[in-house]
């Protein structure tokens, strides 16, 4: 069970065609909601089961019919990735009806010494991935991640080829926003980002986003070049999960685009504001040197939020540390 957000349910993808190859006589139902669902398409001994938050299992009684509709699946075991409320309820249902369960360590204490500005703790602590490996392993389960397994290219469908031209060569991603603005690169340099890689005709630029303001400003970094095209709010989630597949590479925040490429094996390329890898939500498989982190030398309080949503005064501009040059030269290594 994990019921949100993009990114934290795309984090569980790896973790699970891993499991399902190296278990594939354990069938897994994962608990999310509606519009994740296409995250879990193809992978072998899968099935969805859509959590209805506005309806069937909203609220308290909700959960009681959220269990009661569970159980109709003979459940053996449950596995909460998420730890919130609503799946320690269930949680606990389970375990009360002699179900074997387990649960997530988030590593709340370890994450705020992280994050605190006196006698930080400075170090990386365990990925999503290992912990959610750890959850199966509560249960009876092992999981090798060493040897990921990602689905190949999805086929473009001729809405989709329409948006971006067939002679499209090399195709790079570029997901500017994130839901707190301590994680966003300022919008002047990620404009100069744009412009220098626009200038190789060979690059299709293609930028993702989504929301009304979002897609605006989408339109203004686009400056209606030819070669960048904004894709958010043209296509279905569907579509756009076949867009990451075919990317070369991908250029994000700390946010969920980084995860739903990295779940699909693209190269992701991220850049990190007042949050710090070293938290554990890195993407999936990517080199630690794919991670380009504001300048800890300037900012010395870095990382000071696990999530993004602390402001500390004087910190605002923190990413503007991070050389635009250096993101250029990094996205080109991936397209050479």
């Amino acid at each position: 069970m994990r019921l949100s957000a993009m990114g934290d349910v795309a984090m569980t993808v790896p973790v699970l065609r891993a499991f399902v190859k190296q278990n594939p006589e354990i069938k897994i139902t994962v608990i999310s909601r509606p519009f994740f669902k296409p995250f879990f398409e193809g992978i072998p001994n899968i099935s969805f089961f859509a959590f209805d938050e506005k309806k069937q299992h909203k609220g308290f009684l909700g959960l009681l019919r959220l269990f009661q509709d569970l159980k109709q699946l003979n459940i053996d075991a449950f596995a909460d990735f998420h730890d919130v409320l609503r799946s320690k309820v269930i949680r606990t249902l389970f375990s009360w009806s002699g179900k074997r369960t387990a649960s997530v360590d988030k590593g709340r204490a370890e994450k705020k010494a992280l994050m605190r500005e006196e006698n930080k703790i400075f170090k990386p602590l365990p990925t999503m991935f290992e912990r959610h490996v750890a959850v199966f392993e509560q249960l009876g389960f092992t999981v090798n991640l060493s040897n990921p397994i990602f689905p190949p290219k999805q086929t473009l469908d001729s809405e989709t080829i329409h948006l971006i031209g067939e002679k499209h060569g090399k195709l790079i991603g570029i997901a500017p926003f994130a839901q707190y603005d301590s994680k966003v690169y300022p919008v002047d340099l990620m404009q100069k980002v744009i412009d220098e890689l626009a200038l190789n005709e060979n690059y299709t630029i293609l930028l993702f986003g989504g929301g009304k303001k979002e897609i605006e400003l989408l339109n203004s970094l686009s400056k209606n070049k030819q070669n960048v095209i904004v894709v958010a709010g043209k296509i279905k989630l569907e579509q756009e999960l076949q867009l990451f597949s075919n990317l070369d590479v991908m250029l994000s925040m700390d946010s969920g685009n980084a995860h739903i490429a990295a779940m699909l094996g693209i190269n992701v390329i991220t850049l990190w504001g007042a949050t710090h890898p070293f938290a554990g939500f890195s993407p999936f498989n990517q080199p630690f040197e794919n991670a380009l982190v504001s300048d800890r030398n300037v900012f010395p309080k870095l990382p000071t939020s696990v999530y993004g949503n602390k402001k500390v005064e004087g910190y605002e501009e923190a990413m503007r540390t991070i050389k635009l040059e250096t993101i250029v030269e990094k996205i080109r290594r991936y397209l050479k």
